[in-house]
């Protein structure tokens, strides 16, 4: 029976980190807010903010609203962006996308602060980990899944692992984090010939396709360790990774459940950037 890499208790570490450091910032006279862009009343947008807010208003970090009508134009969100940079009293800056299609949304992310950037939307924060520069912030899920690593002492020095995304999101971020860590990586995708040869002679498998249990036991062995970042509804219109997890739960030797696992930490790790910006 594989080992749960269960997502709650790497979130609850980084809550107790969040909380300490609030405390430390109160007594500097500082408090840590994150100012929220919401465009429209997208039903995924408006509950993923309450997610946010009931988070934030259990650590102690402040929020600002920025609600506005989704036919708003570029350049007054490009004037709202400006004004939450050159304001004092913003740690951090989310904007939910994806935006409207009529609003330049490549303009509107180059605007935001890398200094704000908490969920590592302006290219210079991504380009930073290109660089080998980790004193900006990495893209939430790539990090939470490198947190549920580091929280399970899986040790990545010499490993060879396999990232099955290319994306600037999830799967070339993830490469870079995996190599500061001298882990040996091969970024694959959809169209990466003999998949299941790869996967199974890899350390540790990193999926994110967002293909409802495409991977079965073909593509693993005893000693995997898997990380499902992939979430889908299935069949059944349930939530699923990418992995059959009930397939290969009794062959593996680790894995992500979904839902429970990296989607989990994501928005802990979000409010931590947040709380390091106002540091």
């Amino acid at each position: 029976m594989a080992k749960d890499l269960r997502g709650k208790p790497v979130g609850d570490e980084i809550k107790q980190y969040i909380k300490d450091k609030v405390e430390e910032l109160k007594k500097d006279g500082k408090r840590p807010t994150l100012a929220i862009v919401r465009l429209g009343d997208n039903p995924d947008d408006v509950y993923y903010e309450r997610s946010i807010l009931k988070n934030c208003e259990s650590l102690g970090i402040s929020t600002h609203l920025v609600h506005k009508d989704e036919n708003i134009q570029t350049e007054e969100l490009l004037d709202i962006v400006s004004e939450l940079n050159t304001d004092d009293g913003v740690s951090g800056i989310l904007i939910f996308r994806p935006l409207p299609k009529h609003i330049d949304e490549d303009k509107v992310i180059r605007t935001v602060s890398p200094d704000k950037d908490v969920d590592s939307m302006n290219p210079i924060s991504v380009n930073k980990l290109f660089e080998g520069d980790m004193s900006g912030f990495a893209p939430c899920t790539p990090e939470a899944a490198m947190e549920i690593l580091r929280y399970n002492d899986i040790d990545l020095e010499g490993k060879n692992v396999a990232v099955i995304n290319r994306s600037l999101v999830v799967g070339k971020p993830l490469a870079m984090l995996l190599l500061e860590e001298n882990a040996t990586v091969t970024i694959c995708h959809s169209r990466t010939k003999d998949l299941p040869s790869i996967t199974k002679d890899a350390d540790i498998v990193m999926t994110a396709l967002g293909r409802a249990k495409m991977f079965g036991k073909e593509y693993f062995n005893e000693d995997s360790i898997v990380i499902d970042i992939g979430m889908s509804e299935d069949d059944e219109g349930k939530m699923s990774g990418d992995v059959n997890y009930e397939e290969v739960k009794d062959l593996v030797k680790a894995i992500t459940p979904v839902p429970g696992g990296v989607g989990s930490v994501t928005t802990s790790l979000l409010l931590k950037h947040v709380v390091d910006a106002c540091k």
